[in-house]
């Protein structure tokens, strides 16, 4: 989807912040084929994805609207939408299938099922397996799901073997997450980092991520591959860009636990809507940063995606 068609599809769906949103703007509803109550503003309005964590990098419910600041291009925006409600969210799980995780197959499964436990009917999951060949988990007729048994036999469906197309993979997790109905969508990518397969370049994985609304998160598995460092750097850089966190367990127990942790704090984060003082259809990239200055209360830190693209003229 182009930037563009996307800026201008930027609005909130979800009834939690109805009343908001109507006070805020001129609002129209439409119908969604989920049944849930869908407005869209004649204003372009800008939706950020905001998670805030402690020092243990447990996410921080329940904080109110009042505590977070908007900056965007160093200039103070006015939040005109807000929810901490937990909503519905699309998940895809990015896996490396390549040869060097013949050995850790049992500790993906395991980890993997930290989200079949916590579905719930209306959340929407898939999973992808890579090594230079790029496959979904899920039958072709199954898009998404939030069954557990569909979501096991997904997790199971590949053995390891081949290289690693970490790139194409990534971007093909984005473009499946359009698909969602959730509008809160995630990818957790375990993997090293490390790419030898893939037709798509690194620069261009992260533009695709950068200009997507998806939350990244990554875990790295390259401590438990015998003499290989991996590239940290990309997972962290994936992770930074959309709002996620980075995690580098050094055994399988903790990846495990990785995996978990994630599967909760996606969703205790909060949705922030504004609309930009700068109004002008440039096309430019407008760097955001969202604050959460809570009295009393100190180290923590606000994840959100660093920015997005304006609009260009029709």
């Amino acid at each position: 989807m182009r930037l563009h068609q996307r800026f201008s599809r930027w609005c909130i769906v979800a009834a939690a912040v109805v009343c908001t949103v109507a006070q805020a703007h001129t609002a129209q509803e439409q119908p969604s084929q989920s049944d849930q109550t869908t407005f869209r503003s004649e204003t372009d309005v800008v939706v950020l994805h905001v998670n805030v964590f402690d020092r243990r990098s447990d996410a921080v419910p329940n904080l109110p609207q009042s505590v977070f600041h908007v900056i965007e291009d160093n200039q103070r925006q006015t939040i005109s939408v807000f929810s901490g409600a937990d909503v519905p969210v699309a998940v895809g799980l990015v896996l490396d299938n390549s040869g060097s995780m013949i050995s850790r197959n049992h500790m993906v499964l395991i980890g993997g099922e930290a989200f079949a436990r916590t579905a719930r009917p209306e959340d929407e999951l898939f999973t992808i397996h890579f090594n230079e060949h790029v496959q979904f988990g899920l039958p072709e007729t199954v898009p998404f799901t939030s069954r557990q048994s569909l979501l096991h036999s997904a997790l199971s469906r590949y053995h390891p073997a081949g290289r690693t197309a970490l790139h194409d993979a990534v971007i093909a997790g984005l473009e499946h997450l359009e698909r969602a109905a959730n509008q809160k969508r995630v990818l957790v990518v375990l993997s090293d980092g490390d790419d030898n397969a893939s037709r798509h370049t690194e620069d261009e994985m992260i533009a695709r991520a950068r200009a997507s609304e998806a939350i990244i998160y990554t875990v790295s598995n390259a401590t438990l591959r015998v003499g290989l460092d991996g590239d940290p750097g990309v997972l962290r850089k994936l992770a930074d860009v959309t709002g996620g966190l980075a995690y580098f367990p050094n055994t399988d127990e903790k990846v495990v636990d990785s995996l978990d942790e994630v599967a909760g704090n996606i969703r205790r984060g909060y949705t922030i809507g504004y609309v930009s003082t700068n109004l002008a259809r440039d096309g430019t990239f407008r760097r955001v940063k969202v604050m959460a200055l809570v009295p009393g209360r100190t180290g923590l830190t606000v994840r959100t995606r660093d920015g997005y693209t304006a609009p260009t003229p029709p």
